[in-house]
Protein backbone atom coordinates (compact mmCIF):
# COMPACT_ATOMS: atom_id res chain seq x y z
CA UNK A 1 0.00 0.00 0.00
CA UNK A 2 0.93 3.64 -0.36
CA UNK A 3 1.31 5.67 2.84
CA UNK A 4 1.51 9.46 3.11
CA UNK A 5 2.82 10.70 6.49
CA UNK A 6 3.03 14.24 7.86
CA UNK A 7 5.25 15.07 10.85
CA UNK A 8 6.13 18.68 11.64
CA UNK A 9 8.86 18.52 14.29
CA UNK A 10 11.73 16.43 15.68
CA UNK A 11 9.64 14.25 18.02
CA UNK A 12 7.18 13.54 15.22
CA UNK A 13 10.06 12.51 12.97
CA UNK A 14 11.20 9.99 15.59
CA UNK A 15 7.78 8.42 16.15
CA UNK A 16 6.86 8.42 12.47
CA UNK A 17 10.16 6.72 11.60
CA UNK A 18 9.49 3.94 14.09
CA UNK A 19 5.96 3.60 12.75
CA UNK A 20 7.30 3.32 9.19
CA UNK A 21 9.69 0.61 10.32
CA UNK A 22 6.78 -1.31 11.87
CA UNK A 23 4.58 -0.77 8.78
CA UNK A 24 7.25 -2.38 6.60
CA UNK A 25 6.95 -5.52 8.72
CA UNK A 26 3.16 -5.57 8.38
CA UNK A 27 3.22 -4.55 4.71
CA UNK A 28 6.46 -5.47 2.92
CA UNK A 29 5.24 -3.62 -0.20
CA UNK A 30 4.76 -0.36 1.72
CA UNK A 31 5.54 2.78 -0.28
CA UNK A 32 6.12 6.02 1.65
CA UNK A 33 5.91 9.69 0.81
CA UNK A 34 6.17 12.15 3.67
CA UNK A 35 6.80 15.48 5.31
CA UNK A 36 9.26 14.84 8.13
CA UNK A 37 12.94 14.53 8.89
CA UNK A 38 16.15 12.56 8.66
CA UNK A 39 14.94 9.60 10.74
CA UNK A 40 11.96 9.10 8.43
CA UNK A 41 14.25 9.45 5.43
CA UNK A 42 16.40 6.62 6.79
CA UNK A 43 13.37 4.33 6.55
CA UNK A 44 13.05 4.97 2.81
CA UNK A 45 10.50 6.69 0.63
CA UNK A 46 10.34 10.26 -0.65
CA UNK A 47 10.54 13.36 1.51
CA UNK A 48 8.51 16.30 0.27
CA UNK A 49 9.62 18.85 2.88
CA UNK A 50 11.82 18.71 5.99
CA UNK A 51 10.23 19.70 9.29
CA UNK A 52 12.84 22.45 9.62
CA UNK A 53 10.74 24.36 7.08
CA UNK A 54 7.56 23.85 9.11
CA UNK A 55 8.43 24.41 12.79
CA UNK A 56 6.97 27.71 13.97
CA UNK A 57 6.58 28.16 17.73
CA UNK A 58 3.96 30.21 19.57
CA UNK A 59 1.07 32.44 18.56
CA UNK A 60 3.16 35.42 17.44
CA UNK A 61 5.55 33.29 15.39
CA UNK A 62 2.70 31.49 13.62
CA UNK A 63 1.06 34.80 12.69
CA UNK A 64 4.35 36.15 11.37
CA UNK A 65 4.80 33.09 9.14
CA UNK A 66 1.18 32.65 8.08
CA UNK A 67 1.94 33.15 4.40
CA UNK A 68 4.49 30.32 4.41
CA UNK A 69 2.13 28.01 6.31
CA UNK A 70 -0.73 28.58 3.85
CA UNK A 71 1.61 28.00 0.92
CA UNK A 72 2.75 24.70 2.46
CA UNK A 73 -0.85 23.57 2.96
CA UNK A 74 -1.53 24.18 -0.73
CA UNK A 75 1.61 22.27 -1.73
CA UNK A 76 0.67 19.36 0.53
CA UNK A 77 -2.85 18.98 -0.90
CA UNK A 78 -1.52 19.02 -4.46
CA UNK A 79 1.15 16.45 -3.59
CA UNK A 80 -1.34 14.08 -1.94
CA UNK A 81 -3.61 14.32 -4.98
CA UNK A 82 -0.71 13.34 -7.24
CA UNK A 83 0.47 10.45 -5.00
CA UNK A 84 -3.02 9.00 -4.32
CA UNK A 85 -2.15 7.22 -1.03
CA UNK A 86 -4.13 4.33 0.45
CA UNK A 87 -3.54 5.75 3.94
CA UNK A 88 -2.75 9.25 5.17
CA UNK A 89 -1.13 9.26 8.61
CA UNK A 90 -0.95 12.48 10.63
CA UNK A 91 1.56 12.70 13.48
CA UNK A 92 0.62 15.39 16.04
CA UNK A 93 1.29 18.90 14.53
CA UNK A 94 -2.41 19.84 14.65
CA UNK A 95 -2.46 23.36 13.22
CA UNK A 96 -1.28 22.00 9.87
CA UNK A 97 -2.50 18.40 10.01
CA UNK A 98 -6.12 19.07 10.91
CA UNK A 99 -6.47 21.36 7.91
CA UNK A 100 -5.10 18.65 5.65
CA UNK A 101 -7.23 15.99 7.37
CA UNK A 102 -10.45 17.94 6.75
CA UNK A 103 -9.61 18.31 3.05
CA UNK A 104 -8.48 14.66 2.82
CA UNK A 105 -11.71 13.32 4.29
CA UNK A 106 -13.76 15.45 1.91
CA UNK A 107 -11.79 13.85 -0.91
CA UNK A 108 -12.42 10.31 0.38
CA UNK A 109 -8.92 9.50 1.63
CA UNK A 110 -8.47 7.03 4.50
CA UNK A 111 -7.23 9.14 7.45
CA UNK A 112 -5.31 8.06 10.55
CA UNK A 113 -4.03 10.23 13.38
CA UNK A 114 -1.08 8.89 15.41
CA UNK A 115 -0.28 10.87 18.55
CA UNK A 116 -3.30 12.99 19.31
CA UNK A 117 -3.22 16.77 19.26
CA UNK A 118 -3.28 17.97 22.85
CA UNK A 119 -6.86 19.21 22.66
CA UNK A 120 -7.26 18.26 26.32
CA UNK A 121 -4.93 21.21 27.02
CA UNK A 122 -6.42 23.83 24.74
CA UNK A 123 -8.64 24.20 21.68
CA UNK A 124 -10.93 21.42 22.86
CA UNK A 125 -13.34 22.57 20.16
CA UNK A 126 -11.08 20.81 17.67
CA UNK A 127 -12.86 17.59 18.66
CA UNK A 128 -15.52 18.48 16.06
CA UNK A 129 -12.90 18.59 13.32
CA UNK A 130 -11.33 15.34 14.52
CA UNK A 131 -14.66 13.51 14.57
CA UNK A 132 -15.44 14.76 11.08
CA UNK A 133 -12.03 14.23 9.50
CA UNK A 134 -10.26 11.32 11.23
CA UNK A 135 -11.17 7.67 10.60
CA UNK A 136 -8.92 6.28 13.36
CA UNK A 137 -7.12 7.96 16.26
CA UNK A 138 -4.19 6.34 18.11
CA UNK A 139 -3.44 7.92 21.50
CA UNK A 140 -0.27 7.49 23.55
CA UNK A 141 -1.15 8.95 26.96
CA UNK A 142 -3.35 6.95 29.33
CA UNK A 143 -5.73 9.77 30.22
CA UNK A 144 -6.44 10.54 26.55
CA UNK A 145 -8.62 7.44 26.05
CA UNK A 146 -11.09 8.57 28.73
CA UNK A 147 -10.97 12.12 27.40
CA UNK A 148 -12.03 11.05 23.92
CA UNK A 149 -14.36 8.18 24.74
CA UNK A 150 -16.08 9.24 27.95
CA UNK A 151 -16.14 12.98 27.46
CA UNK A 152 -16.57 13.18 23.68
CA UNK A 153 -17.96 9.78 22.64
CA UNK A 154 -15.22 9.24 20.06
CA UNK A 155 -13.60 5.76 20.05
CA UNK A 156 -9.79 5.75 20.03
CA UNK A 157 -6.98 3.22 20.37
CA UNK A 158 -4.60 3.54 23.34
CA UNK A 159 -1.37 2.00 22.00
CA UNK A 160 1.11 2.96 24.73
CA UNK A 161 3.88 5.52 24.42
CA UNK A 162 6.34 5.10 21.51
CA UNK A 163 9.18 6.64 23.51
CA UNK A 164 9.46 3.40 25.48
CA UNK A 165 10.22 1.54 22.24
CA UNK A 166 12.48 4.28 20.93
CA UNK A 167 14.60 4.19 24.08
CA UNK A 168 14.67 0.39 24.37
CA UNK A 169 15.53 -0.09 20.70
CA UNK A 170 18.32 2.45 20.36
CA UNK A 171 21.91 1.45 19.64
CA UNK A 172 23.69 1.81 22.95
CA UNK A 173 27.19 3.05 23.62
CA UNK A 174 29.14 2.44 26.81
CA UNK A 175 29.51 5.43 29.16
CA UNK A 176 33.29 5.24 28.82
CA UNK A 177 33.17 5.28 25.02
CA UNK A 178 30.64 8.10 24.97
CA UNK A 179 32.78 10.28 27.22
CA UNK A 180 35.90 9.59 25.17
CA UNK A 181 34.13 10.23 21.86
CA UNK A 182 32.90 13.64 22.99
CA UNK A 183 35.92 14.71 25.02
CA UNK A 184 34.10 14.58 28.37
CA UNK A 185 35.92 14.04 31.65
CA UNK A 186 34.86 11.92 34.63
CA UNK A 187 32.90 14.67 36.43
CA UNK A 188 29.13 14.07 36.81
CA UNK A 189 27.18 15.43 33.85
CA UNK A 190 24.36 17.95 34.02
CA UNK A 191 22.56 17.81 30.68
CA UNK A 192 21.09 20.98 29.17
CA UNK A 193 18.14 20.40 26.83
CA UNK A 194 17.16 23.89 25.60
CA UNK A 195 14.68 22.75 22.94
CA UNK A 196 14.91 22.22 19.21
CA UNK A 197 13.75 25.54 17.72
CA UNK A 198 15.89 28.67 17.55
CA UNK A 199 13.21 30.69 19.37
CA UNK A 200 13.34 28.25 22.30
CA UNK A 201 17.10 27.94 22.43
CA UNK A 202 17.62 31.71 22.38
CA UNK A 203 15.33 32.14 25.40
CA UNK A 204 16.47 29.10 27.39
CA UNK A 205 20.18 28.53 26.96
CA UNK A 206 21.62 31.76 28.36
CA UNK A 207 19.75 31.28 31.64
CA UNK A 208 20.81 27.64 31.89
CA UNK A 209 24.45 28.50 31.22
CA UNK A 210 24.41 31.27 33.84
CA UNK A 211 24.60 28.57 36.53
CA UNK A 212 27.73 26.80 35.41
CA UNK A 213 30.26 28.76 37.48
CA UNK A 214 28.44 27.64 40.65
CA UNK A 215 29.16 23.97 40.00
CA UNK A 216 32.90 23.43 39.41
CA UNK A 217 32.59 19.73 40.34
CA UNK A 218 30.19 19.08 37.46
CA UNK A 219 30.37 19.41 33.70
CA UNK A 220 27.46 20.82 31.70
CA UNK A 221 26.70 19.29 28.31
CA UNK A 222 24.33 20.86 25.79
CA UNK A 223 22.17 18.42 23.85
CA UNK A 224 22.21 19.75 20.30
CA UNK A 225 19.03 19.22 18.26
CA UNK A 226 19.33 17.80 14.73
CA UNK A 227 17.48 20.83 13.36
CA UNK A 228 20.24 23.30 14.43
CA UNK A 229 23.92 23.70 13.61
CA UNK A 230 26.82 23.45 16.03
CA UNK A 231 27.83 26.97 15.02
CA UNK A 232 24.53 28.33 16.34
CA UNK A 233 24.98 26.74 19.77
CA UNK A 234 28.59 27.88 20.01
CA UNK A 235 27.46 31.52 20.01
CA UNK A 236 26.03 30.95 23.51
CA UNK A 237 29.00 29.14 25.10
CA UNK A 238 31.44 31.32 27.02
CA UNK A 239 32.20 29.00 29.95
CA UNK A 240 34.97 26.45 30.33
CA UNK A 241 32.99 23.60 31.90
CA UNK A 242 30.43 23.44 29.09
CA UNK A 243 30.56 20.92 26.26
CA UNK A 244 28.32 20.31 23.27
CA UNK A 245 27.04 17.02 21.86
CA UNK A 246 25.08 17.07 18.61
CA UNK A 247 22.11 14.78 17.93
CA UNK A 248 22.96 12.30 20.71
CA UNK A 249 20.37 13.23 23.32
CA UNK A 250 19.56 9.66 24.36
CA UNK A 251 23.23 8.74 24.75
CA UNK A 252 23.73 11.91 26.78
CA UNK A 253 20.77 11.23 29.07
CA UNK A 254 21.97 7.68 29.64
CA UNK A 255 25.10 9.05 31.37
CA UNK A 256 23.65 12.19 32.97
CA UNK A 257 23.35 12.86 36.70
CA UNK A 258 20.75 15.62 36.33
CA UNK A 259 19.15 17.74 33.61
CA UNK A 260 17.64 21.14 32.91
CA UNK A 261 14.95 20.54 30.33
CA UNK A 262 12.76 22.76 28.17
CA UNK A 263 9.11 21.75 28.45
CA UNK A 264 7.99 19.31 25.77
CA UNK A 265 8.58 15.67 24.87
CA UNK A 266 12.09 15.92 26.33
CA UNK A 267 10.67 16.03 29.87
CA UNK A 268 9.21 12.56 29.38
CA UNK A 269 12.36 11.26 27.68
CA UNK A 270 14.45 12.49 30.60
CA UNK A 271 12.14 10.79 33.09
CA UNK A 272 12.27 7.48 31.19
CA UNK A 273 16.06 7.61 31.45
CA UNK A 274 15.56 8.10 35.21
CA UNK A 275 17.40 11.44 35.24
CA UNK A 276 16.29 14.00 37.89
CA UNK A 277 15.25 17.19 36.12
CA UNK A 278 14.02 20.75 36.37
CA UNK A 279 11.46 21.65 33.72
CA UNK A 280 11.87 25.10 32.16
CA UNK A 281 9.79 27.24 29.86
CA UNK A 282 9.94 30.81 28.61
CA UNK A 283 8.13 32.11 25.54
CA UNK A 284 7.67 35.50 23.98
CA UNK A 285 5.63 37.84 26.17
CA UNK A 286 2.65 37.94 23.83
CA UNK A 287 2.61 34.16 23.27
CA UNK A 288 2.82 33.55 27.01
CA UNK A 289 0.04 35.99 27.88
CA UNK A 290 -2.27 34.49 25.28
CA UNK A 291 -1.38 30.92 26.25
CA UNK A 292 -1.97 31.60 29.94
CA UNK A 293 -5.55 32.55 29.14
CA UNK A 294 -6.44 29.61 26.90
CA UNK A 295 -4.49 26.60 28.21
CA UNK A 296 -6.47 24.73 30.85
CA UNK A 297 -3.80 22.68 32.62
CA UNK A 298 -2.36 22.50 36.11
CA UNK A 299 1.04 21.51 34.70
CA UNK A 300 3.05 21.92 31.51
CA UNK A 301 5.31 18.85 31.72
CA UNK A 302 4.14 15.44 30.57
CA UNK A 303 5.62 13.88 33.70
CA UNK A 304 3.35 15.86 36.01
CA UNK A 305 0.34 15.60 33.69
CA UNK A 306 0.49 11.80 33.50
CA UNK A 307 1.03 11.37 37.24
CA UNK A 308 -1.47 14.17 37.99
CA UNK A 309 0.77 15.77 40.60
CA UNK A 310 3.89 17.90 40.77
CA UNK A 311 6.73 15.42 40.66
CA UNK A 312 9.22 17.61 38.78
CA UNK A 313 9.47 21.34 39.39
CA UNK A 314 8.29 23.60 36.58
CA UNK A 315 9.87 27.05 36.22
CA UNK A 316 7.69 29.06 33.87
CA UNK A 317 8.31 32.50 32.35
CA UNK A 318 9.49 34.91 35.12
CA UNK A 319 10.14 31.99 37.48
CA UNK A 320 12.69 30.75 34.98
CA UNK A 321 15.65 32.82 36.17
CA UNK A 322 19.16 31.96 37.43
CA UNK A 323 18.27 32.26 41.13
CA UNK A 324 15.26 29.93 41.01
CA UNK A 325 16.99 27.56 38.63
CA UNK A 326 19.94 27.19 41.01
CA UNK A 327 17.60 26.49 43.94
CA UNK A 328 15.87 23.71 42.04
CA UNK A 329 19.07 22.25 40.61
CA UNK A 330 20.48 22.01 44.14
CA UNK A 331 17.39 20.01 45.13
CA UNK A 332 17.76 17.42 42.39
CA UNK A 333 21.43 16.99 43.26
CA UNK A 334 20.41 16.04 46.82
CA UNK A 335 20.45 12.25 47.27
CA UNK A 336 17.27 12.04 49.36
CA UNK A 337 15.27 14.06 46.85
CA UNK A 338 16.67 11.98 44.00
CA UNK A 339 15.54 8.74 45.64
CA UNK A 340 11.96 10.02 45.79
CA UNK A 341 12.08 11.06 42.14
CA UNK A 342 13.27 7.61 41.05
CA UNK A 343 10.22 5.99 42.68
CA UNK A 344 7.91 8.44 40.93
CA UNK A 345 9.61 7.76 37.60
CA UNK A 346 8.98 4.04 38.06
CA UNK A 347 5.25 4.68 38.56
CA UNK A 348 5.25 6.88 35.47
CA UNK A 349 6.64 4.11 33.27
CA UNK A 350 3.99 1.67 34.50
CA UNK A 351 1.22 4.09 33.53
CA UNK A 352 2.54 4.43 29.99
CA UNK A 353 1.52 0.93 28.99
CA UNK A 354 4.75 -0.88 28.16
CA UNK A 355 6.42 -1.62 24.85
CA UNK A 356 4.91 -2.05 21.40
CA UNK A 357 3.23 1.26 20.48
CA UNK A 358 4.61 1.39 16.94
CA UNK A 359 3.84 -2.27 16.26
CA UNK A 360 0.27 -2.01 17.59
CA UNK A 361 -0.39 1.12 15.55
CA UNK A 362 1.08 -0.36 12.37
CA UNK A 363 -1.09 -3.47 12.74
CA UNK A 364 -4.23 -1.38 13.17
CA UNK A 365 -3.45 0.97 10.29
CA UNK A 366 -2.49 -1.73 7.80
CA UNK A 367 -5.58 -3.85 8.55
CA UNK A 368 -8.14 -1.04 8.45
CA UNK A 369 -10.62 -1.30 5.60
Amino acid sequence: MKYYLIAGEASGDLHAANLMKALKVEDPQAEFRFWGGDLMQAQGGTMVKHYRELAFMGFAEVVANLGTILKNIKICKKDISAFKPDRIIFIDYPGFNLRIAKWAKQNNYNTHYYISPQIWAWKEGRIKDIKAAVDSMYVILPFEKDFYEKKHNFPVHFVGHPLIDAIAGREQISPKDFREEHNLDDKPIIALLPGSRKQEIAKMLDVMLALTSNYPDYQFVIAGAPSQTKVYYKTFIKQNNVKFVANKTYDLLSVSHAALVTSGTATLETALFKVPQVVCYKGSRISYEIGKRVIKLKYISLVNLILDKEVVTELIQTEFNPKRLKEELDKILDEQHRATLFLEYYDLEQKLGGKGASRKTAELISKTN
